[in-house]
């Protein structure tokens, strides 16, 4: 966990890839949970530290994420991430050549618990959600297309699943990919904005993958992390 930002009511930080974002079944030390240790070490705090997850990461996805440091800037974190004020923008490599510069898509999604899988779904069947995302064309390789996706809907693993249906899989998504070898997947939250709860201050936070890796060693990403 690298820390990007502090204050007495905000904590922005790094994931790394494969870090659950909370806890889960695996035992895994969860992202969560490190940034309350950090923020009881680092403060000398009685007991457990109040730390707010107001959104979340996909376990094999990185990059940032907010956590809120008090109950009230929880809830207006939450208000904006309901009033579309706070913007998450990924980044991602996926299969083949994305023929449309940009484009908006919209589907029906609904999530296995037991198997912790998505898939589409009608729109009335029970327990369907409707996730939409928008995307732009950065650059392409041989084989390979570097995305931007603003998505307009925060469902369980909507990018990787709708991505596969447009018939453009995530590279190294072991679980929507099936031409998938085994690696990172190729999905980073490299940009977060939105408004500091108390100060009113709009708060922009830009990271970039690391670029030496596969499949980002293909473009040349840090050109469009530059503020």
């Amino acid at each position: 966990m690298q820390v990007v930002f502090e204050d007495n009511q905000v904590v922005v930080v790094l994931k790394p890839q494969n870090q659950p974002s909370q806890q889960d079944e695996s035992g895994d030390l969860d992202l969560l949970t490190e940034v309350k240790q950090y923020v009881k070490q680092k403060y000398n705090k009685p007991g457990e530290a109040f730390v707010g997850l107001v959104h979340r990461l996909d376990r094999p996805t990185g990059g940032l994420m907010v956590f809120a440091r008090n109950s009230k800037a929880a809830q207006r974190l939450a208000d904006q991430i309901k009033d579309g004020t706070m913007k998450k923008t990924y980044y991602a490599v996926v299969e083949g050549n994305v023929t449309k510069q940009s484009g908006k898509l919209i589907n029906y999604l609904k999530k296995d618990e037991k198997n912790n899988i998505v898939r589409l779904c009608p729109p009335l069947e029970e327990g369907a959600k409707k996730a939409e995302l928008e995307f732009s064309v950065l650059e392409k390789s041989e084989k390979h297309t570097l995305l931007r996706i603003q998505i307009l809907t925060g469902r369980s693993h909507q990018i990787r699943v709708q991505m596969a249906n447009f018939g453009h899989p995530l590279v190294g998504d072991m679980k929507y990919n099936k031409n998938a070898q085994k690696g990172l997947l190729a999905l980073w939250a490299g940009r977060l904005e939105f408004v500091h709860p108390v100060t009113k201050e709009k708060m922009v936070f830009i990271s970039s993958p690391d670029e030496t890796k596969k499949p980002w060693n293909e473009f040349k990403i840090s050109k469009y992390f530059v503020r």
